[in-house]
């Protein structure tokens, strides 16, 4: 006869997965809602239990033994059991209710997903959303997370997903700043010019900024006078003067629309990456995900409102220099 889990037991493999997988007691604490010393003793109590060293732990992170490695493997296994569990009992209620973990990239969530999610709960209000932002790849699977926006290629993978609309990327400038400098008529033309660039934080590699002229696609990386981590703060830098940078429309369409910023090098622009919603299989029958999809795909129409902003301020007369710029 096999022997029955016991509720301890169970309690430190889940705990242990979460530190598994974060690389630390005090991460898998904040996911699990719990203090890191809870955590590391709740571990140390099923490492007794098993007899087996899970960890070989450091100052300054955790390793995995080679038991533990394989434990690990076998208690996402379970966790994903139970999830599906979950899920599947949450797809028996017709109304979607419950907490639902969304991740999304820091400039989608505060412009465009946070102001958003009250409408969301007004229709949809036993839905609690715990949304995560930034620029990492979350495990959606490891972390818990329901859905996931994400903006460019995708990896294979097993996760659903469904692309929403297109996050076009093109090249901005204040009228103060082109009306002192000139506006460039060419790609080229920005050796001229100060620019303003991006650091993925995630990685630490520069854009590489991208134009279409005619047959010919044009890629590299300009010599920047600043650069900066936030795509946010690209257009802050450049709505007061610092240059012409690239961004993505619906984050420099406001600025647009208020005069801040002017379109340059309109008829160049080619990188379109597609913004994604994606959600992991466990989670296809959960009413509230499938609200929150509905939901995302009203909030990112195709086309985009946010281009058709950034392509009539395109065509609207400017009375700045069109002439090529001179670096000091």
């Amino acid at each position: 006869m096999t022997e029955s889990i016991s509720l301890e037991r169970l309690t430190g493999i889940v705990a242990f997965a979460r530190a598994a997988s974060h690389g630390s007691f005090t991460a898998a604490a904040q996911s699990l809602s719990v203090s890191p010393s809870a955590v590391s003793k709740t571990i140390q109590r099923l490492e007794q239990q098993l007899g087996l060293r899970l960890f070989t732990r450091t100052t300054r992170s955790l390793v995995l033994t080679p038991e533990g490695r394989e434990l690990h493997e076998r208690a996402l296994h379970l966790l994903r059991a139970a999830e599906d569990v979950v899920q599947s009992a949450a797809a028996v209620r017709a109304e979607p209710a419950g907490t639902i973990k969304v991740a999304a990239p820091l400039p989608i969530g505060t412009r465009l997903l946070a102001p958003a999610l009250p409408e969301f709960r007004r229709r949809y209000p036993k839905v609690q959303v715990d949304l995560r932002l930034g620029d990492r790849f979350v495990n959606l699977v490891e972390e818990g997370i329901d859905v996931a926006i994400r903006i460019g290629d995708l990896p294979d993978s097993n996760l659903l997903s469904r692309g929403l609309t297109s996050a076009k990327v093109s090249a901005f400038a204040s009228p103060a700043y082109l009306a002192a400098r000139g506006t460039p008529q060419r790609p080229e033309d920005l050796k001229h010019h100060d620019c303003v660039n991006f650091r993925y934080q995630a990685s630490g590699q520069l854009m590489r900024w991208v134009f279409k002229a005619g047959s010919r696609t044009l890629e590299f990386t300009p010599d920047a006078a600043i650069v900066v981590d936030v795509s946010d703060a690209v257009v802050e830098v450049i709505a007061a003067g610092g240059g012409i940078g690239m961004s993505a429309s619906f984050i420099a369409a406001p600025y647009v629309e208020r005069g801040l910023l002017v379109p340059v090098l309109t008829d160049f622009a080619a990188h379109m990456p597609t913004i994604t919603a994606i959600w992991p299989e466990s989670r296809r029958a959960s009413p509230s995900v499938k609200a929150f999809i509905v939901f995302l795909e009203e909030l990112f129409p195709s086309p985009a409102p946010w281009d058709a902003v950034i392509a009539d301020a395109a065509l609207r007369p400017k009375h700045i220099p069109s002439t090529r710029g001179t670096k000091e």
